[in-house]
């Protein structure tokens, strides 16, 4: 014996499957990753991503990526935020900076190795 769903009823089986998803259970994660100038280590920015998966492992909150200011630790939204309210009195310092914070901006894939890396060299 088969049923027949009426086009109301497969709507409202829809809807009943559509609002299970969306009531699925969240698992918080975070990763602090560290993003370091490849030529000069010293220098490095961390970064965090928060996001939310199911019990199988899909993602099922977005993600939020975001950086930690180099001195006060307080979330910046840029890479180059992290450098806001404080400098470097020598120029090659400035410079290599500069240059991580390029390169961090340049990165492809970013939200995701955010996610599962712990270090990133750029």
């Amino acid at each position: 014996m088969s049923a027949v769903l009426t086009p109301e009823k497969k709507e409202k089986v829809e809807e009943e499957v559509e609002g299970e998803i969306e009531e699925e259970e969240s698992i918080p994660m975070k990763n602090e990753v560290v993003f370091f100038l490849k030529e000069a280590p010293e220098y490095h920015i961390s970064g965090v991503a928060d996001w939310g998966e199911n019990a199988r492992g899909d993602v099922v909150r977005e993600v939020d990526t975001y950086f930690l200011h180099i001195r006060t630790g307080q979330r910046c939204e840029s890479a180059w935020s992290c450098l806001t309210g404080w400098s470097e009195p020598d120029e090659h310092a400035t410079e290599k900076w500069e240059a991580l914070c390029e390169r961090i901006e340049e990165y492809e894939n970013i939200e995701q190795d955010m996610c599962y890396e712990k270090t990133i060299c750029v």
